[in-house]
């Protein structure tokens, strides 16, 4: 859960700041991937990842 959170924090800030400064369109893109990427990280249920031991 911790690393969804720094994930969506980085997320916000890139983007905040590639839309805000002109020119800084690229950080922007990195933002709205990086949003997509967490989405996806937290789309995967948590059984998937731990399965458990016999």
């Amino acid at each position: 859960m911790v690393l969804f959170l720094v994930m969506f924090g980085v997320a916000i800030v890139l983007g905040t700041i590639g839309g805000a400064v002109e020119g800084m369109l690229y950080l922007l893109s990195i933002g709205v991937l990086l949003l997509i990427a967490d989405v996806g990280y937290l789309a995967v249920p948590s059984a998937v990842r731990r399965r458990p031991t016999r």
